[in-house]
């Protein structure tokens, strides 16, 4: 479960290292206590790169649509199970969904595959 300032690492190799959630699109709007808009794996967020490698294509400061690939917080499946990561993790993608980057790194979440994100599904190198 990320929400807005929320930091995370980049999970593919566009460069980024770490990114920061400004905003986030979709995800749960519950009222009362909790007010602030929350995402879970397989949502998309617009993040700000604070960290990335010297010559790469994306810079510290650049701003990009982002989906999430592993959260620490557990989710629920159907099924009754639950699964949990060490990381959050987020992969930057393109206005059409295609991830920017050519590789996937560590594992991400089944759910990728039900929100129609084929393209990370193939290239993750493992699918929990």
């Amino acid at each position: 479960m990320l929400q807005q300032e929320s930091r995370c690492e980049v999970a593919d190799n566009s460069g980024a290292k770490v990114a920061y959630v400004i905003r986030v699109y979709g995800g749960s709007k519950r009222r009362g206590s909790y007010t602030r808009q929350r995402a879970d794996v397989g949502d998309k967020v617009l993040v700000s790169i604070k960290k990335s490698l010297p010559g790469a294509d994306i810079k510290s400061g650049d701003m990009s649509k982002a989906v999430i690939v592993r959260t620490k917080k557990s989710t629920r499946r159907p099924d009754g199970s639950y699964v949990a990561f060490d990381n959050n993790a987020v992969v930057l993608i393109n206005d059409d969904g295609n991830p920017k980057g050519t590789r996937i790194f560590g594992p991400v979440a089944r759910e990728l595959r039900d929100r129609n994100y084929m393209k990370i599904v193939s290239l993750a190198s493992e699918v929990v």
